[in-house]
């Protein structure tokens, strides 16, 4: 069998009808955006269909998307537009993505207060725990819809409004979520939501951050007049007509899409459940994305298994950090309450639209094998966190 991928979380593969889009605008079509000859107004044209093509899969207006080169970047534009002086306060889950956890640590060594908000063993943040967190100066609210490890959706629509109450903008990085579930970003209530191209068959190096009507941005990079000065630099035309393609892709298909994702995960999960009943389910029983199952294997060390996995086959993910040559348990799966030993054993899974039912019966003959065989061979090595 060729090798087959079930790391869909991490990164998807274009969609054809994505590269088809893409590939002309990476050859005889060129032009710059801001340009005011005809090849300049062609690209424009471009980028303003894809704006058109995003805007409806988020049931949003398009002048309020920005299109950025990352989700990481749009995070970091927001945190540091409400935070910026060095004073107030943020509050955040304590595993919300690193582009929003690094930026709040950033803003805290400069002054701004940060409350960390945990999650419940569900992998679920409990809204008035946010809630209780909010301070007269709270500057922001960051919450994501979707957990990236355990892809448990979080009470967004509930927090946000307890926000918009106090006058408290929210943050939602919506980058697991969108093309896999429906995603209504007024419905949620937020006033700002950020999603990735790749993560649903689009290119790499495409993002967009939606800005409710009305909530101010300032453009976190600074020289041109591009996306209405709120991020100035010349847009990347091939993968921004990439990621409107990819919108519209997930718009008509994202119904059968979500079917078939949820058919391949419980396939998977009851099987194994069959072969390996001492397999330990993560966050099964909560809302969760269709395609993410997250699983601890006790008795096999989890970079082990990714690594035997990967040699006969197939792609999987960890959420280990490598340090200085020694394998730290996952602070996500720490968070919510697994012990080091149980975080070390643990891989996600995370099904896409290409997978198979035979690849996952071919992933299960070789996972049952692979954890047999690390069982009898050695020892879980576990690093104090």
């Amino acid at each position: 069998m060729h090798p087959v991928y079930f790391d869909n979380n991490a990164t998807t593969p274009l969609h054809p009808r994505v590269r088809e889009a893409m590939l002309p605008w990476m050859g005889e079509r060129y032009g710059n955006p801001s340009s005011l000859h005809g090849f300049g107004q062609a690209a424009r044209n471009a980028v303003e269909e894809a704006r058109e093509k995003v805007a409806a899969l988020l049931g949003v207006r398009p002048p309020e998307l920005v299109f950025t080169a990352s989700g990481t970047e749009a995070n970091n534009a927001v945190l540091f537009h409400r935070a910026r002086g060095g004073q107030g306060h943020l509050v955040i889950s304590a595993f919300e993505h690193p582009s929003i956890r690094e930026a709040a640590a950033r803003l805290e060594r400069e002054g701004v207060e940060v409350t960390r908000v945990s999650p419940a063993g569900d992998g679920v943040v409990p809204a008035a725990e946010v809630v209780r967190a909010l301070r007269p100066d709270t500057l922001l609210v960051a919450l994501m819809l979707a957990n990236n490890e355990l892809g448990t959706l979080q009470p967004v629509v509930e927090v946000a409004a307890a926000c918009r109450e106090r006058g408290v903008p929210v943050l939602c990085d919506a980058v697991q979520a969108v093309g896999k579930i429906p995603v209504d970003a007024p419905a949620l209530g937020v006033d700002y939501l950020v999603l990735g191209a790749h993560k649903f068959y689009g290119p790499l190096g495409a993002a967009a951050l939606w800005v409710h009507k009305g909530v101010e941005l300032t453009g976190h990079l600074v020289g041109g007049s591009q996306e209405r000065r709120r991020r100035a630099g010349t847009e990347n035309v091939p993968a921004i007509v990439g990621l409107g393609e990819a919108a519209a892709v997930a718009r008509e298909e994202l119904t059968a899409r979500g079917a078939h994702l949820v058919a391949l995960r419980d396939r998977f999960e009851a099987e194994l459940a069959r072969r390996l009943p001492d397999a330990i389910f993560h966050c099964q029983a909560a809302p969760r994305l269709p395609n993410t199952s997250h699983v601890a294997f006790p008795g096999a060390e989890g970079e082990s298994l990714l690594i035997r996995l990967d040699l006969a086959g197939f792609a999987v993910s960890t959420g280990s950090a490598c340090s200085s040559g020694a394998v730290e348990p996952s602070k996500t799966l720490l968070a919510i309450g697994l012990s080091p030993e149980e975080a070390l054993s643990s891989l996600r899974i995370s099904f896409g639209l290409f997978n198979t039912q035979e690849e996952v019966d071919a992933f299960l003959d070789a996972l049952e094998r692979e954890v047999g065989a690390l069982r009898r061979v050695s020892p879980v090595a576990v690093v104090q966190p």
